[in-house]
């Protein structure tokens, strides 16, 4: 399936059309949840990181520089993408399904289009354009919001977590964060379409592919997470 998907596309304007479709479905259509989401894990990370600390002997920056690494590192690439295997995964799944069973794809397939690179190569490609955005948008406000809940909570000032989140930065971090999620975006799209376009039956086997293409895509994603980290962080 995957050589049909990145085969030579018959006409690049269509393609090129239908990728800003997916990145508007995809990604833009995400933005909601992933600002809810990113904005009170963020704030419930420095309120259970100040929770944890209660030695006089740990400064208090401490609160800021564990939220900063608990959002770049995992939060946002992995918990963000995991969320997006549901949501946006499920959604290629059943949208794919639903036109295998009613032959939509038969027909492409009977004009001689190129169906797997007509109705996946978008999804892919604009999956792993639009992701990194999402998730570094994730971290601002997860970091953000962390701030300003513990300022107004009173259980860190905003200096020191000002601080905390500039301690011992290192720029690599983004990168890896970053690297995953492109990562996480090839599978979540990859796998969806594929348990989609091979859906066979009714409307019943539609939500079984759906559920399937949500649940190997998120196994997939804990195990890439785990290989990528073995990779750039040891």
């Amino acid at each position: 399936m995957m050589v049909k998907v990145f085969s030579r596309p018959e006409r690049r304007s269509i393609y090129l059309r239908q990728t800003f479709l997916e990145i508007d479905k995809i990604g833009v259509q995400s933005l909601g949840i992933i600002s809810l989401l990113s904005i009170f894990m963020g704030a419930i990370i420095t309120l259970q990181t100040a929770y944890n600390i209660d030695s006089v002997w740990i400064p208090a920056y401490t609160i800021g520089f564990t939220a900063r690494q608990t959002i770049i590192l995992e939060f946002s690439p992995t918990i963000i993408c995991l969320i997006l295997a549901g949501k946006v995964g499920s959604n290629i799944a059943s949208e794919l399904g639903t036109m295998r069973v009613t032959e939509q794809i038969d027909a492409l397939e009977i004009m001689g289009v190129n169906s797997c690179g007509y109705l996946i190569f978008p999804k892919i490609v604009a999956a792993m354009f639009i992701f990194p955005f999402l998730i570094m948008i994730s971290m601002f406000l997860g970091i953000i919001a962390g701030g300003l809940i513990g300022d107004w909570t009173g259980v860190i000032s905003l200096a020191d977590y000002e601080y905390g989140i500039q301690f011992d930065f290192r720029q690599f971090q983004i990168y890896y964060s970053l690297i995953k999620t492109v990562v996480f975006a090839l599978v979540i799209t990859s796998v969806s379409a594929y348990h989609g376009y091979y859906t066979s039956g009714g409307a019943l086997e539609v939500g079984k592919s759906s559920t399937q293409a949500v649940v190997y895509s998120s196994v997939l994603i804990i195990v890439c997470n785990l290989i990528i980290t073995q990779l750039l962080l040891t």
